[in-house]
């Protein structure tokens, strides 16, 4: 006899598609990028790559100590332009690095803020079963008002209350969690500030001498050192124009060190009505769209050059301090229009004038004459080297004002005619018959004008990095259950005559002091009487 199966036959599965390969790797891709891990390391990447930044001239800040470097590095320094060694923070790669990070650092904070705020919005979960076995435990008797004292005690320590029936659950440190992700959003916002102040950015640096004559205008032409951002232009200047009328500048008798700075300027805005103003180093003059910032002064020797022609040349020369304390200044006075023939007007490059040497606002008595002994003018003293020929101005290359070009002096196109040392008042006659006279100085400031957009983002966003830090590291995510126990009439053995509380608590995070806490907790709510029973000594 044969049995037959009249059972259905299973249904079969169908087969499971494969996951398309590229999703997938961009899924895990952006997994793997938007980790804390990955965060960490592209932080500690754009550290290191800030490095060549600090080390190495950058044409952005310095462009002339970029090329002193070619010219002490040459095989070395054509390398290191092409990696961008001397632009580092406008490189490809950094600004990779940072463009990571920035994805990097959104893709962490956004889940989480999402998961953070999902938690500030629902209630304390509901008390375990087993209280017993939470690491913090008590039992006592109920207080007389049962649940209405236990809520009233944990609000008024700013605890968040959930009353379930006779069951009451309280929860507390969010500040934490609140405090880590208001220190990773400040970091982003850190960085869009960084990136404005270099796209919107600019900077430029100036010496001002003091005088009708020398006032500065705010065009690019007019400034010794720039950097703009690459979304700046010249045409996007601010108007205003600014004149030095006096410069005041205090010092200490024992050590020369510097005690007080101000400059006084009159200052002429979109060519509106003049107006006086002043500023110090730390108090920089804030315009409409600038800040002129006060970096350093010193001395402009004013000397009037009479060539052999009777033509006369009157105009002050800053002298650029050495660093020292007594403010000692080294400089240049280039007469390249001299000697130029009066009746035909042709100009002899062989016979340009060039004074090179130092400015002592307080010399020695006794020789050597090469450092100032004190910042102000006490005993004003200039020691000068007298150079002849083709001062090389001619061949439109650009070069320092402030030092002859050592290259036109060893190609003998420039010699040296005579040494001298003049006070104020005294005349130097050269053998060609011309003359030199120190006429005294004007004070010069030397001043950077600055513009960041992303300044203020930047200082908001500190601060508050500064306050999540401190959230992140003192905050203390805990959970606190109490739950009423009726006393049970039937059970002879209780001895209590009244409700019974009982007590638990768990720390969501390493934290030593919950113990402390919770004793203090369950005291309050308990009121005067003995100590509460907690952990093994209930037993």
């Amino acid at each position: 006899m044969t049995v037959t199966d009249d059972r259905p036959a299973p249904p079969t599965e169908a087969p499971r598609r494969r996951p398309n390969p590229v999703l997938a790797l961009l899924r895990n891709s952006w997994r793997q990028l938007t980790s804390m891990r990955t965060a960490l390391v592209l932080l500690f990447l754009l550290a290191i790559a800030a490095i060549p930044g600090s080390v190495l001239p950058q044409r952005g800040v310095n462009p002339e100590d970029v090329r002193d470097y070619f010219v002490a590095y040459p095989d070395l320094a054509p390398v290191l332009d092409r990696l961008g060694a001397f632009e580092v923070f406008g490189s490809v790669w950094f600004s990779a690095i940072y463009l990571l990070l920035f994805t990097s650092l959104v893709g962490c904070i956004t889940p989480r803020l999402r998961d953070h705020a999902r938690a500030l919005r629902s209630k304390p979960p509901v008390a375990p079963k087993r209280l017993d076995r939470l690491p913090q435990h008590a039992e006592f008797v109920a207080p007389a008002d049962g649940v209405d004292t236990i809520v009233t005690q944990l609000r008024r320590r700013r605890w968040r209350v959930e009353v379930r029936g006779d069951e009451v659950s309280a929860e507390k440190g969010y500040l934490k969690e609140t405090g880590n992700l208001l220190f990773h959003t400040s970091l982003v916002v850190v960085l869009i500030g960084v990136a404005l102040g270099s796209w919107y950015g600019w900077s430029g640096n100036r010496i001002v001498v003091a005088g009708a004559d020398h006032a500065f205008c705010n065009t690019q032409q007019q400034y010794a050192e720039t950097s703009f951002g690459p979304r700046v232009g010249s045409a996007d200047l601010p108007r205003f124009c600014l004149q030095l009328d006096d410069f005041e500048a205090r010092f200490l008798e024992s050590n020369g060190q510097p005690e007080f700075f101000n400059a006084r300027v009159t200052v002429d805005e979109n060519g509106g009505t003049p107006r006086p103003a002043e500023f110090s180093v730390n108090s920089p003059l804030r315009l409409d769209g600038a800040n002129v910032y006060l970096l350093g002064h010193g001395y402009a020797p004013v000397v009037r050059y009479t060539d052999r022609f009777g033509r006369s040349q009157t105009s002050p020369h800053p002298f650029l301090t050495t660093g020292d304390v007594g403010l000692t200044g080294e400089g240049l006075a280039a007469f390249p229009d001299a000697n130029v023939d009066p009746v035909t007007g042709e100009r002899d490059p062989e016979l340009q004038m060039a004074f090179s040497g130092l400015y002592l606002p307080t010399a020695p008595q006794e020789a050597p004459f090469v450092r100032s002994e004190f910042p102000t003018e006490r005993n004003p003293m200039l020691s000068l080297v007298a150079y002849r020929g083709n001062l090389g101005l001619d061949a439109g290359i650009p070069g320092s004002v402030y030092e002859l070009d050592q290259q036109q002096v060893d190609a003998g196109r420039v010699k040296e005619v005579g040494t001298k040392l003049l006070q104020v008042g005294g005349v130097w006659t050269l053998d060609d018959g011309t003359t030199l006279e120190f006429l005294g100085t004007e004070p010069y400031v030397v001043l950077s004008v600055r513009h960041d957009p992303g300044s203020t983002l930047l200082l908001v966003s500190s601060g508050t990095l500064l306050l999540g830090l401190m959230g992140s590291l003192f905050g203390r995510r805990r959970r606190v259950f109490f739950r009423v126990i009726p006393d049970d009439p039937a059970d002879r053995s209780s001895t209590h005559g009244s409700s019974l509380v009982e007590a638990g608590g768990l720390p969501r995070a390493d934290y030593p002091g919950f113990a402390d806490e919770f004793a203090r907790l369950v005291a309050a709510v308990r009121g005067d009487g003995p100590t509460p029973m907690i952990g093994p000594e209930r037993e």
